[in-house]
């Protein structure tokens, strides 16, 4: 069972771990191909839009067709679309071959939780989801540092090229290993394809996504203000499509029982708030350190080794904490958090690096999220029967990249807006004030984590009813 969680473990590392290794090869990317605004824009969002999209298509195509084969056909896509991404010859090619590996991870990513939930049973399920959730926050992490340690190298010569070549080696031997060890399901035929609700919750995310990553930078012309409104409409069709499929005794694409899982409302506007602030501040604060510090993208990706590092360790050990102090981890995480985050504001604020005091704020501002991120997850999923667990795996995934892209477009569209270009520090200011705003966030986050916590039964600690193979949260609720 351990090299089956390896192995789907490192397949969704690599698909969040994209989203976020290109941000700092950007720059080389713009030298090299003589990209616009625009079409870096979309080589960074192009990926994150098709991987929003088609998240939960994805979960839902591997219960039809079975989940190791939706996981294997996710990673071939992945990795094919990886070597594309590598070789494109121009920008433009560049934009639609990260699309197709965005759709790759859509595929492969959502049947990683099935997969747990299918295979893994009492504190062994537990722990895999504590893991499976810290992979999902850490890669992003890990991602800004990969990047600028890989674009620096400029391995023969070939620039920003490896960040995305160096999967497919990694691609290649986890489909030899997969197709060895993962075990063979029952794909779920019974259950048809939901494809009002497809068509239309891909057009709401499209229709919300595609202004908020582009809006900023054409200077938000009446489309994207359209495309908003529309978004809200597309959602309420998607709404009374899922409730008209359920009626009929049909099977929608998210079910009922999902969203009215005890303390599901308040976790998804945790995971919004807590992913908005977490994107924001890797988007930003990179733009802060090689637009307005001139860093390189080696010392931009070394500066964040101290907020990968806290995010890891609390992340992965916060079980080790008391049960009777499970309760309030979560919301504890989002303050330790914004103490960090507010440190960093104070630091830069005064135009320097601060010497010790950036990296020290930096890791406490990792350990905070990491400490909120992981039981958020877990929590969340705690009442997730095996049967929704896909549903359950696609609407996740879903909000941490819409909590990510609300993130870069609302704190970037501030940073972006506030960043002047006289003086020493140009972007100090508007880092800051970026930095501010996402104190408050955190704050927020860990208002409504505490709402979440309170609607539980109890919270104390993920442990797995005897009875059932349904997860659920046990403990003292005191």
């Amino acid at each position: 069972m351990k090299v089956l969680l390896a192995l789907i473990l490192t397949g969704q590392f690599m698909a969040i771990l994209d989203a976020s290794i290109v941000n700092v090869a950007i720059p080389t990317i713009r030298h090299d191909l003589g990209a616009s605004g625009s079409d870096l824009q979309l080589i960074v969002a192009g990926y994150v839009i098709a991987y929003a999209v088609l998240l939960i298509t994805g979960a839902r195509l591997g219960m039809r067709f079975g989940f190791r084969t939706a996981f294997l056909s996710g990673l071939t896509l992945f990795t094919a679309a990886s070597f594309a991404c590598g070789v494109a010859p121009t920008s433009q090619a560049l934009i639609v071959v990260r699309a197709i590996q965005g759709a790759g991870a859509a595929l492969m990513v959502p049947q990683v939780f099935s997969l747990i939930q299918r295979n893994f049973t009492g504190p062994a399920r537990a722990q895999a989801l504590s893991m499976w959730a810290a992979t999902l926050a850490l890669g992003g992490l890990v991602g800004q540092v990969l990047g600028g340690v890989l674009v620096s190298a400029d391995l023969l010569g070939t620039g920003w090229r490896p960040v995305f070549l160096v999967n497919v080696p990694i691609g290649l031997v986890l489909l030899i290993a997969s197709f060895r060890f993962l075990p063979i399901d029952r794909p779920e035929r019974s259950r048809p394809l939901d494809f009002g609700g497809l068509i239309s919750l891909a057009a709401a995310v499209l229709l919300l996504v595609v202004p908020l990553v582009l809006g900023h930078e054409q200077g938000w012309p009446v489309w994207t203000f359209g495309s908003l409104a529309l978004s809200v409409v597309a959602i309420i069709v998607f709404a009374a499509i899922e409730r008209s499929v359920e009626r009929r005794g049909g099977a929608p694409l998210i079910s009922e029982r999902v969203l009215r899982a005890p303390g599901m409302p308040a976790a998804l506007i945790a995971i919004v708030l807590a992913l908005a602030a977490y994107g924001g501040f890797l988007f930003t604060f990179t733009q802060h350190l090689q637009g307005g510090l001139r860093d390189t993208a080696l010392q931009a990706g070394l500066t964040f080794v101290p907020l990968a590092a806290g995010f890891a360790l609390s992340s992965l050990n916060w079980r080790r904490l008391p049960a009777r102090w499970h309760q309030l981890v979560i919301p504890a995480g989002c303050v330790i958090a914004a103490i960090g985050y507010l440190l960093i504001g104070i630091t830069v604020a005064n135009g320097g690096t601060g010497g010790l005091v950036l990296p020290l704020a930096l890791f406490t501002g990792g350990f905070g999220q990491g400490m909120a991120a992981s039981p958020i997850l877990t929590v969340a999923l705690s009442k997730v029967a095996p049967e929704d667990a896909p549903e359950a795996s696609g609407v996740l995934t879903t909000i941490i990249q819409l909590g990510l892209v609300i993130g870069v477009a609302t704190f970037g569209s501030v940073f972006l807006t506030e960043a002047v270009l006289p003086g020493a520090h140009p972007t100090a200011s508007a880092i800051a004030l970026t930095l501010w705003l996402i104190v408050a966030d955190l704050v927020a986050c860990a208002v409504a984590s505490l709402v979440m916590v309170r609607a539980q039964p109890a919270t104390a600690v993920v442990a797995v009813n005897a009875e059932t193979p349904e997860i659920e949260v046990a403990g003292d609720a005191a």
